[in-house]
């Protein structure tokens, strides 16, 4: 590599190398006098042949693997049983002994993060909650919180804290569902793990239901906003605290569909939010008695029958 003695443009001596850019920079004047090519660990000869990558990086690390990814199996039996009988006999070895090698940790992780991985998919949960689950089950497990309790209720608890803890609405019903677990260990197991880690989560809202409900129910945006409005009036008379927010932001939803003529049956509004029609019921009563909504709704309803004719 040869160094240029001087700056073309002042004739100065005062040269600067600066490796992280690959450029000889005069000081005096602050022009790039030489750029050169710095190896960024990533290998750019070549064509990139229907988008394969030619990176030296590797995946990239992950929580979501038990071993964040930086392990190397032997293989898949499918594949070993593809090669002679003679190297299928020694790599089936090989894949033994790498089980046995194996720690108790590194066997639950193996089967925990595949679970997670697919109740979370069922969930359609982003990754960042899946990756903070997975570290959340890697300090249950390394403290030994999870003698007594089964892999799929710890899972499902973990799963639930990262839900509360990015404020994204998930029901214990709907954990329920996904994970094949009782709503009631699941909740029993997700109070042990906050107290035990010391994690403090948030007080889920109703407000936060309104926006997924309204659209696995098909509802318009004027229903949604009469939604809120509700809520924002039953906080002013307390009437969201001590109930379930699930309930609440359900019942809420159900009076706006009433008042813009987007009639949804109890039935259906209580499948959506995982509650039962004697609970939707209840708080629709509360709503309606306690902020007046009564005479509302029936002047919305001649209001729109009148648009009709």
């Amino acid at each position: 590599m040869s160094f240029v003695k001087k700056c073309p443009e002042c004739g100065s001596i005062n040269l600067n190398y600066d490796p992280h850019l690959g450029e000889i920079i005069c000081n005096d004047c602050g022009l790039v006098i030489e750029e050169k090519m710095v190896d960024t660990g990533i290998d750019l000869q070549g064509k990139f042949d229907k988008g394969e990558k030619k990176g030296r990086g590797g995946a990239p690390i992950s929580l979501q693997k038990f071993d964040k990814g930086l392990t190397t199996n032997v293989g898949e039996i499918s594949d070993i049983y593809k090669l002679d009988s003679k190297q299928t006999r020694k790599f089936l070895r090989l894949k033994k002994w790498q089980e046995r090698v194996s720690t108790s940790i590194e066997r639950n992780l193996r089967l925990a993060m595949a679970e997670l991985r697919v109740i979370a998919s069922y969930l359609n949960l982003p990754n960042v909650v899946r990756d903070e689950a997975s570290r959340i089950y890697n300090y249950v497990l390394q403290r030994g919180l999870v003698r007594g309790r089964s892999m799929e209720s710890v899972i499902a608890a973990c799963l639930y804290t990262a839900c509360r803890s990015y404020n994204i609405p998930r029901t214990l019903d709907e954990m329920a569902t996904a994970s094949d677990v009782e709503r009631k260990e699941i909740g029993r197991t997700y109070r042990f793990v906050i107290r035990k880690l010391g994690i403090k989560v948030q007080q889920s809202s109703p407000k936060d239901y309104i926006s997924r409900f309204s659209s696995v129910l098909k509802l318009s945006p004027k229903t949604q906003n009469e939604a809120l409005k509700v809520l924002r009036e039953a906080e002013k008379v307390e009437l969201t605290s001590g109930r379930g927010p699930a309930g609440i932001a359900a019942a809420a939803l159900y009076v706006a569909a009433l008042m813009n003529d987007e009639k949804k049956t109890q039935r259906e509004v209580a499948d959506i939010a995982g509650i039962t029609e004697v609970t939707i019921r209840n708080r629709y009563k509360e709503l309606i008695e306690k902020l007046k909504l009564e005479e509302k709704i029936k002047q919305k309803e001649k209001e729109l029958a009148k648009k009709k004719n």
